[in-house]
């Protein structure tokens, strides 16, 4: 047989067999249901006999279940094991929607490559190898589609066949380092997501399989058995590589129920329609923009009319400008100076406050901007640097007015 015996028979959870050894709260069984964790999916949890399993291996093949404390039984003894029913049905609803996504994926991503999975307590990551760049419109589709096969109620079976015709065979997804336990003695075990139910395939004629995988898990017989699925986010681990979250269960629903409240929020605040809230929300960020634009110019053209203001200076044959410019941020300084100190002076030196007393210097001349701050810095302390161009300064023991005096 390929694979675990619980992947072949994933509903059987309570079962009497033999024990046939003991080491310490190690334990092996004749015939073993436990899913021992693989390619992803965690270990089943449940007794055996009436010690709590804390975690299931697989050590050269064979089954080692090690149990929360040393057993009373021994070796030749039979004993009852029974199956934790509630997180076995979790990690099958959460492996077999993992498929589901993964199908998904094939109808929208490009160069599409399976990069493994993960089942967790909270959420399930699936990692896509493709060039297609998964943005939140992306997300959502996935999230519909992925629903659709869950109502569409499509068949779940597994088979074995012999790992060369699984290669020829176009459309498996097929990744033998993420799924290892899938492959035994030239053979491989293949899970297929199938067409819509014959209700359904009559409605439309559709006969196309979902998705068709090499894979060593537990599954549902039928994607309605998945239940509510809510796609929680992506993130990149790495070159090339998207990694997609979904939770399946009360987590879909409590995440479903969060998106659900902050749309009615959305659409009650905006005084819009659902349907009407990314257009709103569009204009609104096109306004906050251009007020954004609006106010930048405004703070320039008032460090420009400080500057104007400031005192001009003679020192070494060249024309420094020295201005007090409270009132506007260091940023807007920054590029004022940056792009036009020429059309003031050969030096221009303002010196604001920004939360605290700051100096930026732009020099067109042969001054150089840096060493204007060096010296500032040497008499007030604090810090600063740049080049000879612009550079700037602050963390002074001083207050502007101050600073302007010494400087003019």
């Amino acid at each position: 047989m390929s694979g675990q015996r619980a992947a072949a028979e994933p509903y059987t959870t309570r079962f009497q067999t033999e024990v046939t050894a003991v080491d310490g709260r190690k334990v092996w069984l004749e015939t073993s249901y436990f899913y021992a964790e693989s390619g992803g999916q965690p270990a089943d949890r449940g007794r055996i006999g009436d010690v709590p399993v804390e975690d299931v291996r697989l050590v050269d093949g064979e089954h080692v279940h090690v149990l929360a404390e040393e057993p009373s039984f021994s070796a030749g003894r039979r004993v009852m094991c029974s199956i934790d029913w509630s997180f076995r049905m979790y990690c099958m609803r959460a492996h077999t929607a993992s498929h589901a996504l993964y199908g998904a994926g094939r109808r929208l991503l490009d160069d599409l490559g399976y990069g493994g999975f993960d089942i967790g307590e909270e959420k399930v990551r699936v990692d896509f190898e493709t060039s297609t760049e998964i943005d939140d419109e992306t997300l959502v589709e996935l999230d519909e589609l992925v629903n659709r096969a869950v109502w569409e109620s499509r068949p779940v079976s597994w088979e074995e066949v012999p790992v060369a015709e699984a290669r020829d065979r176009e459309g498996i997804s097929f990744n033998e380092a993420t799924e290892e336990e899938a492959f035994r003695k030239g053979r491989v075990r293949v899970v297929t997501i199938g067409a819509e139910d014959d209700d359904e395939r009559s409605t439309n004629g559709s006969s196309d399989p979902w998705d068709v995988a090499a894979c060593g898990g537990t599954h549902v017989r039928n994607t309605r058995e998945i239940g509510p699925v809510t796609v929680l986010g992506r993130s990149n681990p790495g070159e090339g590589m998207t990694r997609v979250e979904f939770a399946v269960g009360p987590r879909a629903i409590e995440r479903r129920a969060v998106e659900k409240r902050t749309t009615l929020a959305a659409k009650r605040d905006l005084g819009v329609g659902i349907e009407d809230v990314p257009d709103e929300l569009e204009r609104l960020r096109d306004e906050r923009d251009s007020l954004a634009e609006r106010r930048r110019t405004l703070e320039r053209d008032l460090v420009a009319s400080r500057l104007e203001g400031g005192e001009r200076i003679e020192r070494d044959g060249a024309a420094w400008l020295v201005a007090a410019v409270e009132g506007v941020s260091g940023d807007a300084v920054g590029e004022v100076l940056r792009e036009r100190a020429g059309e003031f002076a050969d030096v221009v030196v303002a010196v604001g406050d920004d939360g605290s007393p700051f100096v930026a210097v732009g020099a067109a001349g042969d001054e150089s901007a840096a060493a204007v701050v060096d010296e500032v810095t040497d008499e007030f302390g604090g810090g600063g640097g740049g080049s000879d161009r612009f550079a700037q300064g602050g963390g002074f023991d001083a207050g502007v007015d101050e600073v302007v005096d010494w400087l003019g």
